[in-house]
């Protein structure tokens, strides 16, 4: 198979040759072993920086979601993972964290291939956080205590947490590989069965996951993974009477459906990780070259195709004119190209209804009366690929769509200001809250404009950091639940008090 090394010769990036030599998996995995859909039917996977086919998956839906949960819940009652002693998940996971490391080449390939985003990010930062992500939790297992609670001497209460059962982990396409290992891990760490369905833009890397995890060792029916559509695959599992949890990340529309269908079921408990219009604060005082760094990565990474991306920047008219040059500058230099060239730094959107969403929200940016200060266009068209440069709105108002409304692509939207109090008033003024950012050198500001940000995640002259260590979720109609840190375990688990009479 073609290695990240080999991909530094431009024959090497011959695609058609590329996906002959990928053994790709496509059926769904179920029970340990691949299935078709019980329909038979498959959808086209298309590469977004070509528009050529790579392969056709599985078109899971209802029945194949169905025969999932029962295996999954087969899996879990027999007790041969959640009763599992907790050295043995840990060796499990161990393992399946080496595995995504070992082929490490193979699966960014395939990130790159179904998704379109550059294969130095897929190579040397997907796959390899996929693998921390599954490996911490690998070692938190045997270090998360139960308690006891302070009773009289006559009772012992012991407080345990016990895995809820079945966990539907349905799952982005702009991260595909990364969000999977977001649930897995602290589901599977917890004791858990998983039915895994990948967003149908992206699914060739969960389709791998299946074989790694059992060649792990993790025993058939704890992970389960359906491939298909929203609205067949996705709303089964969303309704299932035998699913006891929904962990999703994706868009708020989809995030209230699943709160829908847990209603109108079994009042399933539902986690959600969704939209996001992340605001930068930038402040007179500010290190602009280091603001404006953070600025441009923060909206043009992954193409803009982040949930958090920093979409709106609110600047001090004092040096808005000065840090906009900055940013246009550095934008200039991260320019969409073939994501299989490792110099790269930003791919193909994901496919073409993205592709008319973004340039959509473009084109009303222009009739609303914002600036178009840099971009704004389609290109390399002549490649067959799907790709909007970098893109950058001056002179917004926080009520124009751009300002407003989730685009998941390379815009960026300026709004001045001139007064603390009217940057925190627009920050917040949104439905979501999943991030934000303030710039300055003013220890005083920067911890008051972090504690009055409504966001679950509040940068301070940095954009985008992270570590698994820390959580990652957000506040209003971002979501609620927690990614990454010990407190997802939270989520994957249930109190039970057990009252003991010892008098």
């Amino acid at each position: 198979m073609t290695t990240m090394a080999e991909l530094e010769t431009p024959e090497a990036r011959d695609v058609d040759k590329l996906v002959a030599d990928l053994d790709i998996r496509t059926r769904a995995w179920i029970d340990g072993r691949p299935a078709d859909a019980a329909s038979g039917e498959t959808f086209a996977r298309v590469n977004p920086a070509t528009g050529a086919e790579i392969a056709h998956v599985a078109a899971g839906d209802a029945a194949d979601v169905d025969r999932a949960v029962k295996g999954a819940r087969s899996a879990f009652e027999s007790g041969v993972w959640a009763h599992a002693a907790p050295r043995e998940r840990k060796r499990v996971l161990m393992r399946f964290a080496a595995l995504i490391e070992a082929h490490a080449d193979e699966l960014a390939l395939l990130e790159t291939l179904d998704m379109g985003k550059p294969i130095r990010d897929s190579r040397h930062v997907d796959v390899p956080l996929a693998a921390q992500c599954i490996s911490y939790y690998g070692e938190a297992v045997d270090k998360v205590y139960d308690e006891v609670a302070p009773t009289d001497r006559n009772s012992v209460v012991m407080v345990v947490r016990e895995p809820l059962g079945v966990i539907a982990a349905v799952v982005p396409w702009n991260f595909p590989l990364l969000m999977a290992s977001w649930k897995l891990g602290p589901a599977l760490a917890s004791g858990n069965s998983v039915v895994l369905k990948p967003a149908e833009q992206s699914p060739l890397t969960a389709l791998r996951l299946g074989e790694l995890a059992a060649e792990a060792g993790l025993p058939d029916g704890v992970l389960q993974i359906v491939p298909g559509f929203g609205e067949t695959a996705g709303q089964a599992l969303g309704r299932h009477p035998d699913v006891d949890m929904v962990a999703f990340t994706g868009s708020t529309e989809v995030g209230k459906l699943f709160l829908r269908y847990s209603g109108e079921s079994n009042m399933k408990r539902v986690a959600l990780e969704c939209g996001g219009k992340s605001p930068h604060v930038v402040l007179p005082d500010a290190d602009l070259d280091a603001a404006a760094m953070g600025i441009a990565w923060g909206v043009f990474y992954n193409q803009g195709e982040v949930c958090n991306a920093g979409s709106r920047l609110l600047v001090h008219q004092d040096v808005r004119e000065a840090l906009l040059e900055r940013v246009v500058k550095i934008s200039e230099r991260i320019q969409p190209g073939d994501p299989l060239d490792p110099k790269t730094r930003m791919g193909a959107i994901v496919d073409q209804t993205q592709l008319d969403r973004v340039l959509g929200y473009i084109e009303s940016g222009r009739e609303e009366g914002a600036e178009l200060h840099l971009g704004g266009k389609r290109v390399l068209e002549e490649t067959g690929g799907l790709f909007v440069e970098p893109t950058i709105f001056d002179a917004v108002s926080n009520d124009m769509t751009i300002a407003r409304e989730e685009i998941f692509g390379p815009v960026l939207a300026t709004i001045g200001f001139t007064a603390d109090e009217d940057a925190l008033q627009i920050a917040n003024d949104t439905i979501y809250g999943l991030a934000a950012a303030v710039w300055t050198n003013d220890v005083g500001k920067a911890h008051r404009y972090a504690r009055a940000l409504r966001a679950g995640v509040v940068w301070v002259n940095t954009f985008d950091a992270g570590d698994i260590t820390s959580p990652f979720g957000g506040f209003k109609q971002s979501g609620f639940g927690r990614d990454k840190s010990i407190h997802a375990l939270e989520k994957f688990t249930d109190l039970k008090a057990i009252w003991i009479n010892v008098a």
